[in-house]
């Protein structure tokens, strides 16, 4: 479970282009749809059920949560069950201009402001989305260098990169004492959900 982001001003992003990234099916067996060629694109513009969302919320103090909420754009469910465990009460939601932000953020009884991107304002004095726009920068160039990358295995990808963007592991042993302690912690995870479906 993610700590809880306790900062007043916190920032979240969802822009039309840079939080989506392709579904892919890489190194699938059983693929649902025909493959695409090497640099596919999707058939359809705009964002559709082709595109992964991760949602991205961040304070003005770089602590990240970062969330894969499946396949095309984000609801206010979605916001809800993500979001809502890791925002504090007081605190001051900034977005892009998004409905369902504004949804979330009504029903949640947050304070929220937002930033309209499509217009071309970036920013409104403190009010912005820089932060969140910077993280999903980093890490869409990052995940270039992996040639593709399989939807399963994006939150794994997001959270690589919320490591490599926090520079707090400095050493190879820091590095595989962080990996060791997922894989137990997935395994444990695994071996509960496996006992509850025979139980």
């Amino acid at each position: 479970m993610r700590a809880p982001l306790r900062r007043r001003r916190v920032v979240l992003a969802e822009t039309p282009t840079t939080p989506y990234h392709l579904e892919s099916q890489k190194g699938s067996r059983h693929m649902d749809r025909p493959p695409r060629k090497r640099g596919g694109k999707a058939s359809r513009r705009g964002i559709s059920k082709q595109f992964d969302c991760i949602l991205v919320a961040r304070d003005r103090n770089r602590q990240t949560c970062d969330f894969v909420t499946g396949r095309g754009p984000v609801s206010a469910s979605q916001l809800a069950q993500h979001l809502r465990p890791v925002l504090a009460p007081d605190v001051l939601l900034v977005t892009d201009a998004a409905r369902s932000y504004r949804a979330f953020a009504q029903r949640a009884g947050i304070t929220h402001e937002t930033v309209n991107v499509k217009a071309g304002i970036r920013a409104r004095g403190a009010i912005h989305i820089q932060n969140v726009n910077g993280w999903h920068s980093r890490f869409k160039t990052w995940l270039r260098r992996f040639n593709g990358v399989a939807s399963r295995y994006l939150a794994n990808y997001a959270g690589w990169q919320r490591v490599l963007d926090a520079a707090v592991l400095p050493t190879p042993r820091q590095w595989l004492g962080v990996a060791v302690k997922n894989l137990a912690d997935e395994s444990g995870t695994l071996r509960q959900k496996n006992g509850q479906q025979n139980g």
